[in-house]
Formats: structure tokens, sequence, C-alpha cells
């Protein structure tokens, strides 16, 4: 989950201009911040040593550390921002951690999962450690490598044979940075299961995390394979396995620049999402199909002769996006009529699944790089399954070791609360499903072409919602001091009802759970107090008339034991005003796309109540934006 940044330049990017290593590694931790934000640190080759700084907490307490001690110019440099695991969140284990006699700095992302192993036998020949974390073993184990099994040779190669060494015997996930003093223009780094992408300048390089740690310098990047180490210096990119063998990486260009990941604005991130959400939806829509309404889903790498055998489709996510695919369920089932399950990625594998080459899995991850998931995918892959990724993140893990790849056009969502991703990924899964009913022969073309029209209707019915959001938001300032609301749906609004109590949770640090309503005289109705604030996704009185009276029903059953009942319902739906405290009116839209629209209001309540609460929306404590260790 954390951020790194590592970056080689020459003369040409003057160090003391504004342009040094430091100003190039700082700018790149100030955009993946959103990774971790537990502690940050930084450290640069100049002068024949390295030089370091690390502080706990935000980037901010970095920079003020730096200004009070600063650091010499340099043009090769590393830096971490951190989000716990091993160890707490202190200045001691804060990366970058040392070793070698303080000559060699090291950062990390992921988990070592032999350190405890590999520490014992390094304790064994003296060395000592001064931090709880499973990354310092990793700097020393490199560190004891580089100097005493390879007898410390400064040649360009002597750092890269020492990390390859050192990765044939870390076991886990990581990616893995070092800079050396006797090597000032040289970063090396290695990745497994974890996120890292080259990019590539002019007398300059650069390594990130993702794109956004040097997307400021330039938009050509390198995606690494699994198991891959990679040399940079300001002049030349190579790639290796961890055994030495040569290997290459794929270069492409990325689609946005340095103004998408700014806040344009808004007071966070977040609000600022949530208004990029009818371009979002927008875009996922763009060049899908063609003018006779077919879609052509050019992405999808699999034989269209395998997927019409498919007879079981599972879809695999974690936290919002298993939200979304909660939503595709509604939807592939009802225009495909395959059998569709939705699993939690980190309970998949672990209860011995039935997967056969007749599954289809479709996994779902905004950054493509979550580790539960990824794991899935590759046990699914094991037994013979297709597998198909929705995924925001271009040459990331996921995708990569797909069958094929559906990605969504959300560009980069920088708040660690999910919010235009989540409407790409269902605007994604509605797609996926209508091309395989499509394929199928389930539904006809003008029925797809007629779903097409509609989808393309809904950035402009959530600008709409946006637009009127007053009332909405004047409702979330003013309840600033519950402490628990509840969430209700059915049908599709049931994972809507699911992600609008994660985003309540996420940000704002408030009890909500969301239910499915017609689960509430089960069990959950004992929770209904006096006051007790209670949203209620309503289906549209348009469609299927039952489903629309019984949750009005749900509504009388909670307001009779004196809750407080705030509901979401379609224009036009005045059955529902005699029910409710508050009404927030959404557009018409078939039922099946409406989660694309009742959702909205509640991420704007979530992003306006922790608002009013004081909390940082952005950065939510003990969060990070990709959860890259299982």
């Amino acid at each position: 989950m954390c951020g790194i940044v590592g970056y080689v330049g020459n003369s040409s990017r003057p160090a003391g201009a504004g342009h040094g290593a430091l100003d190039v590694v700082l700018e790149g931790l100030r955009r993946l911040e959103y990774r971790g934000y537990d502690s940050a640190g930084v450290a640069v080759v100049a002068d024949g040593a390295i030089s370091s700084r690390k502080k706990a907490g935000k980037l901010g307490n970095l920079l003020g550390e730096l200004e009070a001690r600063p650091l010499p110019e340099s043009l090769t440099g590393i830096g971490h921002t951190r989000w716990a695991t091993h160890g707490g969140p202190t200045d001691g284990n804060a990366h970058p951690h040392l070793a070698d006699g303080g000559r060699l700095a090291v950062i990390h992302n992921g988990i070592i999962e032999n350190f405890a192993e590999l520490k014992q036998q390094l304790l064994a020949k003296g060395v000592e450690f001064s931090s709880e974390t499973d990354t310092e073993v990793a700097a020393a184990l490199l560190g004891d490598i580089f100097r005493n099994q390879l007898g410390g040779d400064s040649s360009k190669g002597s750092l890269t044979e020492a990390m390859q060494l050192a990765c044939q015997r870390l076991e886990g996930a990581f990616t893995l940075l070092a800079v050396h003093a006797d090597q000032p223009g040289v970063v090396v780094a290695a990745r497994r299961n974890s996120p890292l992408v080259v990019g590539l300048g002019e007398g300059e390089n650069f390594l990130g995390s993702d794109v956004s740690g040097f997307i400021d310098y330039t938009r050509r990047a390198v995606e690494l394979g699994q198991d891959q180490i990679v040399t940079i210096t300001a002049d030349s990119v190579e790639i290796t396995d961890f055994f030495g063998a040569p290997a290459e990486g794929k270069e492409y260009n990325v689609d946005w620049d340095p103004a998408s990941a700014e806040k344009g604005g808004f007071n966070s991130f977040m609000e600022k999402e949530i208004h990029d959400q009818p371009d979002a939806v927008a875009q996922t829509l763009l060049g899908r199909s063609d003018l006779n309404g077919k879609l052509t889903l050019d992405e999808l790498r699999i034989d269209p002769e395998l997927l019409k055998q498919v007879d079981k489709i599972i879809v695999l996510a974690c936290g919002t996006a298993a939200y979304a695919g909660l939503v595709a369920k509604y939807a592939i089932e009802n225009w495909c009529r395959i059998p569709t399950e939705v699993e939690l990625a980190h309970e998949f594998r672990y209860r011995d699944p039935i997967v056969d080459a007749n599954t289809l899995v479709v996994s779902i991850s905004q950054s493509g790089e979550t580790m539960d998931t990824l794991m899935a995918v590759r046990y699914a892959r094991e037994q013979g399954a297709k597998t198909i990724s929705i995924c925001n993140t271009n040459g990331s893990t996921i995708p990569r070791e797909s069958d094929a790849v559906l990605y969504t056009h959300a560009g980069p969502e920088i708040a660690v609360a999910s919010t235009k991703a989540f409407l790409a990924q269902i605007t994604a899964a509605y797609l996926l499903g209508l091309y395989l009913a499509q394929l199928r022969g389930n539904i006809f073309t003008g029925q797809i072409k007629d779903v097409l029209a509609d989808l393309s209707k809904i950035p402009a019915k959530i600008q709409k919602i946006l637009d009127n959001s007053g009332p909405l938001r004047e409702l979330a300032r003013s309840m600033k001091d519950e402490k628990s609301v509840l969430f209700l749906g059915r049908h599709v609004g049931f994972p809507v009802a699911l992600e609008g109590a994660l985003k309540l949770k996420e940000i704002a640090y408030i009890h909500a759970e969301g239910f499915a309503a017609g689960e509430l005289k089960h069990g959950p109705i004992a929770l209904i107090d006096e006051g007790q604030p209670v949203f209620v996704v309503v289906p549209s009185p348009r469609g299927r008339d039952s489903l629309h009276s019984k949750v009005v029903s749900n509504i009388q059953e909670v307001r009779a034991r004196g809750a407080r009942t705030l509901v979401i319902a379609e224009e036009g739906d005045e059955a529902v005003r005699d029910y409710a405290e508050h009404v927030f009116y959404v557009p018409e839209t078939p039922t099946l796309l409406m989660p694309l629209l009742t959702t909205v209001p509640l991420q704007i309540f979530a992003a306006e109540l922790a608002g009013a609460k004081g909390y940082d929306v952005d950065q939510p404590r003990n969060l990070a934006k990709s959860v890259t260790v299982e």
C-alpha cells in the first residue's frame, strides 16, 4: 500500500534550481500520499554518502524536518510514504532503512513473509536492528550480500546483482528500491506481487508505485513483469529477472495529465471526484459500440466461442468494488441468464470453490494491484477458469495476469474512499453483461442499443443530482453529531445501501450498516430506536410495483418504531412523501441502471458530513488507497 518514488537525473535538471532529486521525489510523494500517510521519508546520494530524513505522520511532517535539517543537493534519490504493516507509525519504523554502515538505503512496499527467519540469520552475523519492520531485514540482507558476498564492488552491476541474490531469498509481496553511496547515479528496484512502474525521461528516469509518482515530468512509462529487477541511471533502463536473465518491459503512454490529479478548486479530492462522475461514466462508455448499436469490446481477448460455453460467472472483488460486483450480478443474470456469484476475493480461494474451464471469473479492482483479488485471480486461472479484469489502472498487475481486461476510464482517483471508480466499474460491468448477452444471443441488438441509449443519458442525470444537492448537504451538516445511521434497499438498491454505509464508515467514522430491506424483520429492526436515522433507497414505482410497495411498507415499519426516514426516490414518486422526513429525488432511469444515480446522494452525504466533523475525507485514518498486502 505504501507509495514509492525513485529518481536519477543529470545536470540537465540542475540541483538547487527547484529540480534536483529531492524536489522530484517530494513531488512524487505528494501525489502518492493517498497510498499511505503513517510516515514519510527520503534518501539522496551526495558527496559519497547517503543522507536521509524520515518522520512519522503525514508528508507535511517530513517537509518540516527537511526545512529544519536540509539535505545536500543530489541527482539520485528515493522516497517513501508509508501505510504501516510491520511496526507502528514511528520515526524509527519509517523508511528509508539504512544498512552497510549507513551507505545503503532501502524503501519497501509489501510484506516480507520470511523476515523472522532472515533476521535470525543476520543477528547471528552480528547485524544490529533498530526498528520493528520487515523492511530493515531486507535492507540488512541486501547490505550483507553487497558487502560480504560480492565484496562491495562499486561497479554498476554490483548493487543490481546484490538485489538479484537478495530477492532469491525473499518470500512474500514486495517492491524494493535501493541506492548505495558507492553508486551515486543508480537506483535498483525489484517487484514481486507489488506495483512498480518506470518513467522514461530525457537525461533522467523515474520509478513509482504508479504513474502519479512522475506524471509531472513524463508520460512515457514502462510496466514491469512479475519477479523483475530494474536498474535505472540518468540515461539507461535495464531489466532482468531475479536470476539475472535479461527481460523486457512494455512501454505505454499515460493518457492523463498532472492537472487531472489536482483538486480543481474543490476542497478535497473526494469532492472533485464525486463531481468527475458524469465524465467518468461517459468516458467508460466511449467507443464501445458501432453505428448499429453492436458492442465491440476490443480489449476482451478471449475467443468468443469459449465465452459462449460459460455456464457460471464468479465476480471477485473487495470493499466498494465488491458492491459494484453485486450490482453487476443483477444485470448479468437478467441479460445473460448465466448464474452469477459475487465473492469477497480474500475468502474465495480458501474455501475450495468449484471452478472449471466453463467458469468465467470477473475481477474488479480500481488499482489493479489489490493483493487479495490478485491471488484469487491466480487461483482461478490455476483451476482452468477464464478471467476478465475490470480495472482503472493501465498496465497494473491484475489486468496483465488476466486473460482479458475491460478498462474503465475514470481517470486518476486520489481520495482513498472510492467514488467515480465505483460508478465506472458498474458501467463497465453493464457493458460486459450486454456483450455476453449479445454473444450468446440472449437479447437482440435492438435491445442492446436501447440499453446503451439509456446509459448514454446517465452522465447528464448525475450532473442534475450534483446541481441540486444543496438540501442534502445541509441535512448532512446538521447530522454531524449522529452516532449511527442505517441504510436499506431492495434488489439493486441493496448494494447501494451497503455502499452508502461503507462511505460513512470510511470517512466519517460513524457506525453505519446497510441491510436488505426485507431482512429487517428477521432481526435488524431491533436496532431501531427513537430518532434513529435510516436512509431508504426506494425502487421505481414504474417497474416492479410490488417491490416499490414492499419498500414503502419497510419505511412504515421503521417509522412506527421511531426512526427518522431519509428517502432516495425517483422523480415523480409522490407516494413516499407521506412516509419520509426528507426525500431526495433522482431522475427516472431503468431499474437495473438506477445504482448509477442513487449512489451519488449517499456519496455527497458522507463527504459533507465528514467535512462538517472536521475530518480529512481524502485520507481517512487506518486506510490506504491500494491494499497490496493480504
